[in-house]
């Protein structure tokens, strides 16, 4: 099985899954209602809501005959991590920098 973090990324690295990502936070969407926004046919915006759900971006329930699509904030956590590992790693430089800027200045 893949790693959460690679197919979270692999979700996020196509413009068309970000843009539907910011459609699903405002409301949840059928397939159908995801095609309406896109110049693409109703296949491919399929595929990417099925990357989407790979990555654990989006929640898929259904409804009767339609399957109702909807962000999953949970989803982002992997992302989330993976930066907050290189902000902690930045942080510690930064600090470092402006200690040895000031240790010069004295």
């Amino acid at each position: 099985m893949a790693d959460t973090t690679q197919l979270t990324f692999r979700a996020l690295a196509d413009p068309t899954r970000r843009e539907i990502l910011k459609l699903l936070s405002q409301q949840e969407m059928t397939i159908a209602d995801v095609s309406a926004r896109f110049d693409m046919t109703r296949a491919a915006v399929k595929k990417h809501l099925t990357v989407l759900s790979d990555g654990g971006m989006i929640t898929v329930t259904s409804r009767g005959r339609e399957r109702i699509n909807r962000i999953n904030p949970a989803g982002f956590t992997a992302a989330l991590s993976w930066f907050e590992y290189f902000d902690s790693f930045w942080d510690d430089r930064l600090d470092a920098l402006k200690t040895a800027i000031e240790k010069d200045r004295t």
